[in-house]
């Protein structure tokens, strides 16, 4: 079968490799059908990511079930799914507890596309993908729902849910700060939209890139191109900037007793965070890497309800062949890879 590769810093190939099989009879094979990018492939592609070429790609998407194991009762082949990018059992006391970031079954950071398991389970642009505990970690996609549109549900979208859905459960209405711009910058984008899906008053979104402040205007936002010191105060605050002066942006806007979660990726240290004022307000700062499959029911339903409209985000959807020019391209926020 074929399987896209990162070869080096703009080299992507289509490779022949083994097809994989069912290794368990709680497994699954699945057939991707719409791959969508994180943001964090447009570090990978430039080669500014730590992790060393080569490696298969991708790591959203929606899929076909092909093949399931003897113990799968719940799913058959032809169901359309979405594939979280994590591999998680469910069935651990971090699974239960919602941390399926943290399976204690695999490996730590067992993903699919990126990471020191990528060998083991590959990426989603392949013709077929395997995958454990296939009851648990598929999730079957709501009926109406187009591919395309959910296909970012395994990562980025479940990213801007886990930042603002939590706190606007406990805090109804607030409103919220978002400063996006990580990489090509969908997570921010996302966590607007969600924001503003879930009933926020007012939702700021911060971004000197003007197209990405056009997205967050159609997604229902208010919008600001520069990063000024502080703004609000906001109960509930996002950086998803990747950008240190963000990051303090984000956690000096932060009312007293408010919530600050960042979404960003950051390689190495950091200058110092404004720690006093955290300290003397008492604010919460959240940072780590989302709990994908517990967030994905969320924004699915959120989709197939009409809410939200991720497709809003998507800035390039091309044909499974055209992958490897339209992801070196790097002209996207988000593109999606379609199969027929």
């Amino acid at each position: 079968m074929r399987q896209l590769v990162f070869a080096g810093p703009g080299s992507l190939e289509w490779r022949d490799v083994a097809e994989p099989r069912l290794s368990s009879d709680e497994g699954a094979l699945v057939r991707p059908v719409a791959v969508s990018t994180c943001d964090l492939d447009g570090l990978i592609v430039a080669g500014a990511s730590p992790f060393p070429a080569p490696f298969p790609l991708g790591h959203e998407c929606v899929a076909e079930i092909l093949e399931v194991g003897d113990a799968v009762g719940s799913l058959a082949p032809g169901r359309l799914v979405s594939v979280p990018f994590q591999i998680s059992c469910g069935t651990c006391e971090a699974c239960l507890a919602g941390r399926t970031s943290n399976c204690a079954e695999v490996p730590l950071m067992s993903t699919y596309g990126f990471g020191p398991a990528v060998e083991r389970w590959g990426g989603f642009l392949s013709d077929v993908v395997e995958v454990p505990f296939a009851e648990h970690m598929l999730v079957p996609l709501p009926d109406g729902l187009e591919p395309a549109a959910a296909a970012s549900a395994s990562d980025n979208l479940s990213d801007g849910w886990r930042a603002v859905g939590p706190p606007l459960a406990d805090l109804p209405g607030a409103d919220v700060l978002v400063v996006g711009g990580a990489g090509p910058g969908s997570i921010g984008l996302y966590a607007a939209g969600l924001a503003v899906a879930l009933g926020s008053r007012s939702v700021l979104y911060v971004d000197p890139d003007d197209g990405r402040r056009e997205t967050a205007a159609r997604l229902g936002a208010q919008t600001l191109a520069e990063k000024p010191k502080r703004v609000g105060p906001y109960p509930i605050t996002v950086d998803a900037s990747a950008d240190p002066q963000g990051l303090k942006l984000a956690l000096r806007s932060t009312s007293p007793d408010g919530v600050c979660t960042s979404t960003a990726i950051y390689f190495g240290d950091q200058p110092s965070l404004p720690l006093l004022e955290m300290y003397t307000k008492g604010i919460t700062f959240r940072t780590g890497r989302v709990n994908a499959r517990s967030a994905m029911p969320h924004v699915l339903g959120l989709a197939a309800e009409g809410h939200m409209h991720p497709e809003l985000v998507t800035t390039r959807r091309v044909e499974w062949d055209d992958a490897p020019a339209a992801l070196a391209d790097q002209g996207w926020t988000k593109l999606v890879i379609e199969r027929d």
